[in-house]
């Protein structure tokens, strides 16, 4: 019977430099959305084919749908951007998904061997990096993994370039990061790592060798992709901390229904960390943890996720870090310096500035350098007023208000949220400002102010913003 095997291509799709004259840019957008249309969701070939214009708009829809963009079936700017982050080429599907069928291993005692080694790093860590990818896997199933040195190992990992071996080459710098196939005889379950990448043990200077390690093993075991972007079998690669990852829930689910959960009575004596559970906009109970603007999107953040809002309706949610590798895992406040042109994120007592998705030199720095005094621990929101040049931080339901022009607190400070904002009352949990109007959340509760009438003009629910 012939197999046929599926492959994952973590890849970051280039537009090929030709010889002539160079194409408009809309040109460009529309032959690498063709691309990448035909590549990773079967977009007929065939460019006289009659029903053409209406199966990419069909293709463009589903692409939409699965990344939680809003489905238009046709081409805009936030549907290019996502298109042209570093992804998987396995077909996208949604929620947690198996390959289906029979691609899951029979047996739950697994070898695996390296068959040879990246100089980017040290033979030990990539040691180091392949055996902690595999046990994250086997924490959560039952699952076991031992290492072989010589013969064929159920999962085969080498790295290559080029032409190594199998029917898909790799591509060169800053192309296909790595492929694997699903569990099966011969190549199935084996795992290759494209020699043209920069791999890493921890820096966020390339691409950390567990991270992409841990999401091709996925696959070598069974799982497709995940809509779920806080999910690791999520297409597109994001830094994680490796020292401090903790499988996701949705990834949990996947591999347990094909193999169930870990039986054995866990070795490490304190309690391990729940799976991280991907935050819902429909959540009625959702307290959001920051707010801010930047370059006109609007960021609303929770644990280690945010929303961008592109216009009035596209939404998209990402991991913080697939944005600013540097910054926390999650944050207490944020605000957005339009003179600066810089994005502040705020966690305990540190403080990160970033100027789009770069880290500004001399940071993160103290809290204290925002002008707070010393005896504050932590903010609780920050709210920066464009037109006043004036900086408001909250602490819980109080507020100090700092003078950016001036480089100084103003006296008076704290006050109560009351005081300056009459009608409202309670700790402020988040705060941005939109299309005239200041927007400060509690808890549940985003209260709509006017600064002109110093009045609430409306009570919204939490996830007024973020439509379900």
């Amino acid at each position: 019977m012939k197999m046929y095997y599926t492959t994952c291509f973590l890849v970051a799709l280039l537009i090929a430099v030709q010889s002539g004259p160079i194409p408009k840019k809309a040109e460009q957008d529309d032959a690498f959305a063709e691309a990448y249309l035909k590549k990773f969701y079967n977009l007929t070939s065939t460019p006289t084919n009659k029903g053409r214009f209406s199966e990419m708009s069909l293709k463009l829809a589903a692409m939409q749908k699965f990344f939680g963009l809003t489905v238009t079936g046709t081409m805009d700017t936030e549907t290019l951007e996502v298109m042209k982050k570093p992804r998987c080429g396995v077909v996208d599907v949604g929620a947690y998904s198996t390959f289906g069928g029979d691609s899951k291993w029979q047996t739950s005692q697994l070898t695996y061997r390296i068959e040879n080694y990246t100089p980017d790093m040290s033979v030990a860590e990539v040691d180091d990096s392949i055996e902690r990818a595999l046990q994250v896997w086997a924490r959560v199933t039952p699952l076991r993994f031992s290492r072989i040195y010589s013969g064929i190992a159920d999962i085969m990992i080498s790295f290559g370039r080029g032409s190594h071996g199998d029917a898909y080459p790799f591509d060169g710098t800053s192309g296909t990061l790595a492929h694997a196939f699903a569990p099966s005889s011969g190549i199935g379950g084996d795992a290759h790592f494209d020699e043209d990448e920069s791999f890493t043990f921890t820096s966020t200077s390339g691409f950390v060798l567990f991270l992409v390690a841990a999401h091709e093993f996925g696959h070598s075991l069974g799982l497709s992709h995940s809509s779920d972007p806080g999910a690791l079998m999520y297409p597109t690669y994001s830094y994680r901390n490796p020292n401090t990852f903790v499988l996701p829930a949705d990834d949990v689910k996947g591999i347990q229904s094909l193999y169930g959960p870990n039986t054995d009575k866990p070795v490490e004596p304190s309690k391990p960390n729940p799976p991280p559970v991907t935050p819902s906009a429909c959540d009625h109970t959702l307290v959001l943890d920051a707010v801010a603007t930047l370059r006109g999107e609007r960021l609303f953040f929770k644990d280690g996720f945010f929303w961008r809002l592109f216009g009035t309706n596209s939404v998209q949610q990402q991991l913080i870090k697939s944005f600013w590798p540097e910054a926390p895992d999650n944050i207490d406040a944020a605000f957005e310096n339009t003179v600066q042109d810089r994005l502040y994120l705020i966690k305990d007592q540190t403080v990160w500035a970033f100027s789009a998705y770069d880290l500004v030199s001399g940071f993160p720095k103290s809290l204290s350098s925002l002008g707070l005094p010393a005896q504050v621990k932590k903010v609780s929101a920050a709210l920066h007023y464009q037109s006043t040049g004036k900086t408001l931080y909250f602490v819980d339901n109080n507020y100090y208000s700092y003078d950016e022009n001036k480089r100084k607190m103003d006296t008076g400070y704290p006050k109560l949220v009351e005081r300056g904002f009459p009608g409202i009352t309670g700790k402020i949990t988040a705060a941005f400002q939109y299309r005239g109007f200041t927007y400060l959340f509690s808890g549940t509760n985003v209260f709509e102010y006017s600064t002109s009438t110093k009045k609430v003009l409306r009570t919204l629910n939490n996830n007024y913003f973020l439509k379900c």
